[in-house]
């Protein structure tokens, strides 16, 4: 137990002195700490959130201990693992047991049961986040009772329930439903941004995991396509994004009154970068390894509007925010039965803009916001945005329902902190 820590999320945005933070290796001490510890309780993973989702000035919830596999079902590629385990570990434990999670992000620091309760999510058509592959869970609720919900028996409450955002209880188990594990063949290649956005919806459908990169100021995207192969493993080419960004970056400082030169540069630059092709194992495809620290918005859109919503965004970017270097990532989810999840029964593009962490990235994120909510977009939980419940509300149909089974699972508002009240409109 550390009393009065600082903290800070990953990015170094969000910070705060919770009075408590709590490490505890068991269950029983995760009912002892919800039944005793300071209010409000807020459960902390990664710290891979760029809202306050964690924040609290009473105690900070981690489950750094409760890490690693329970149980597997073989037959029915059905693994049940600890909430805090990192995707990263998880990847490698399937892969022993000859599971594979069936999509990935392209960040594997998160803990699972963070994945699960902001909705995070990879990219392909026919794939959901990570919660549409739960079969099972296992949370202790607002008074301290430990609650195991199935999706055979319990389906409406792990609907209601699987994106939770910290406010249903602390999450320590989960069953995940996953595939035999497999083979990717990776490509990566440059097209020019007009014709990926007039190819949009065949390029993104054509390919089992499909998503692209625009840099700002090239005219140009870095489309990537991963499809299954039963070919042999070749070499993953080295990774250059790290050096990618820190060239961007020191062409933005260094040609901020050019940025006539500064993007024909990038566009001579990506005309001539190679194409990528590979073949790996699942695990070693989707991940890549971010090091420079960014804050992030990213919003979810009826699919049909991503490629206008996008060129709105780029337009926007590129007449008001030339200090912007980080590129622009585009994916899209399938529809799901989540209650909470931005989802939620309609087939999605995703678009995600960033900013450098040493910079403030408000200005700019609050430029982008009225466009992402012109076209539908529903934000993802735990990334940068500016709604309240209202607008909540309005953008999920099951919203209050929902809310109805927070307050059956937390009466007493355990897990509520000031931002989550705000969040919920139950100031």
């Amino acid at each position: 137990m550390t009393d009065t820590a600082r903290w800070t999320n990953w990015s170094g945005f969000v910070e705060g002195s919770p009075r408590r933070i709590l490490n505890p290796d068991n269950l029983d001490g995760v009912v002892e700490a919800v039944k005793t510890a300071p209010g409000p309780l807020r459960v902390v993973g990664a710290g891979h959130s760029f809202t306050p989702l964690a924040l609290t000035d009473g105690t900070m919830l981690s489950l750094e201990k409760f890490q690693g596999l329970v149980s597997h079902d073989t037959a029915a590629n059905v693994a049940r693992v600890r909430a805090g385990t990192k995707l990263g570990s998880l990847m490698r434990l399937l892969q022993d047991i000859g599971q594979g999670l069936p999509n990935m992000g392209d960040i594997d620091k998160q803990a699972i049961g963070g994945a699960l309760g902001t909705a995070t999510h990879g990219s392909g058509r026919r794939f959901g986040a990570y919660h549409t592959q739960l079969e099972a869970m296992q949370f202790v609720d607002g008074r301290g009772e430990v609650r195991e919900l199935t999706l055979t028996k319990d389906r409406d409450m792990i609907h209601a329930t699987g994106v939770a955002l910290g406010a249903f209880g602390v999450l320590t188990e989960v069953a995940l439903r996953n595939i035999p594990t497999y083979r990717l063949h990776r490509r990566k290649w440059v097209l020019p941004i007009k014709e990926m956005l007039a190819e949009f919806e065949p390029m993104m459908g054509a390919h089992r995991s499909a998503e692209f990169y625009y840099v700002p100021f090239s005219g140009h995207a870095q489309f990537i396509a991963s499809d299954l192969s039963d070919k042999p493993v070749s070499p993953r080419p080295p990774e250059e994004d790290e050096e990618g960004l820190a060239t961007l970056r020191k062409l933005r400082t260094m040609l901020r009154l050019a940025p006539w030169l500064r993007g024909m540069i990038i566009r001579s630059v990506m005309a001539r970068l190679p194409a990528e092709d590979y073949v790996q194992d699942w695990l070693n495809v989707y991940a890549s390894d971010r090091r420079t620290r960014f804050n992030e918005m990213e919003y979810h859109l009826p699919f049909e509007e991503g490629p206008k919503a996008l060129a709105e965004i780029v337009e926007l970017t590129e007449k008001r925010f030339a200090e912007v270097y980080f590129p622009m990532e585009v994916r899209s989810v399938a529809a799901d039965e989540f209650w909470l999840s931005p989802f939620y029964r309609r087939p999605t593009c995703s678009i995600a803009i960033h900013h450098d962490a040493a910079n403030d990235p408000r200005p700019f994120m609050r430029a982008a916001e009225p466009i992402f909510r012109k076209y539908g977009g529903r934000p993802h939980w735990g990334k940068m945005h500016n709604l309240k419940a209202a607008d909540f509300e309005e953008l999920y149909p099951r919203w209050k329902d929902a809310m109805a089974v927070r307050r059956d699972i937390d009466p007493e508002g355990r897990f509520v902190s000031p931002y989550m009240a705000d969040l919920f409109g139950l100031k």
